[in-house]
């Protein structure tokens, strides 16, 4: 099992004066609406529904806190989380992307999102969350520059990698560290930057992933259970029918 397991529903907030007023260090998920962001975090924390995925992509648009620590672990939500206690917070950003929403909507998405990213102190690292067949859009070049001038790691994940041969793979992997490695700070450094294949489906990637956030965040993982279930992705859909 892993420490992201212990994840479970904290808060939805649509307006950045109705942020959790903690000081855990949070991670946020970004990415198009069908990208396969809900799967991706239902997956790393072994929970079937706790990321909402709409049937109307792009419908989803508030931000939505997941707490690591302060109870017991994610499936048991009889119990009281103390909030003192919290470790770290998962944040599920709002899905981009899409042509139905309303113009003032995504006036206010823009800058929710925008405001978020820049301005959050308590924001540790945001794991970009793309898919692997046409990996950085307009929109998540567009999060990558709102993001990389506060100077905090950007994890990349391309999902769906199952839809994609070895050599397809190789490619992708290697043009996306070349994107990547293409911005460089004022004094020519690059930005702490990283990239990975995922694929829900095939469960590939997982751990590696589940590392990386858990370093992020800086916690201790927990010991790994070889009796764990496991849950299917299968159960883990994303708006448009596919998984991550």
């Amino acid at each position: 099992m892993s420490k992201l397991w212990q994840a479970r529903f904290f808060t939805t907030v649509n307006q950045l004066r109705d942020l959790p007023d903690t000081q855990a260090p949070e991670i946020a998920f970004a990415g198009r609406s069908n990208a396969g962001k809900s799967t991706a975090i239902n997956i790393l924390t072994n929970q079937k529904g706790l990321a909402f995925a709409s049937k109307t992509p792009g419908r989803t648009q508030h931000i939505n806190y997941f707490s690591i620590g302060g109870a017991q672990v994610g499936q048991h939500r009889k119990d009281v989380t103390i909030v003192e206690e919290i470790e770290a917070f998962l944040v599920d950003l709002p899905g981009y992307g899409y042509a139905e929403v309303s113009g003032s909507a995504k006036l206010h998405w823009q800058r929710l999102l925008g405001d978020y990213v820049q301005r959050r102190e308590q924001l540790a690292a945001l794991v970009l969350i793309m898919d692997s067949r046409r990996p950085f859009t307009e929109l998540d070049v567009q999060m990558l520059e709102w993001f990389a001038p506060t100077g905090k790691p950007i994890h990349c994940i391309l999902t769906k990698a199952d839809k994609l041969n070895r050599n397809e793979s190789t490619n992708v992997l290697r043009q996306a560290r070349m994107m990547l490695e293409s911005y460089v700070d004022e004094d020519g450094e690059g930005f702490p930057f990283t990239v990975q294949l995922f694929s829900a489906l095939k469960r590939v990637g997982i751990d590696e992933a589940n590392a990386k956030i858990i370093d992020l965040l800086g916690l201790t993982d927990v010991p790994f259970d070889p009796d764990a279930v496991l849950v299917d992705p299968v159960d883990s859909v994303d708006p448009d029918g596919a998984n991550a």
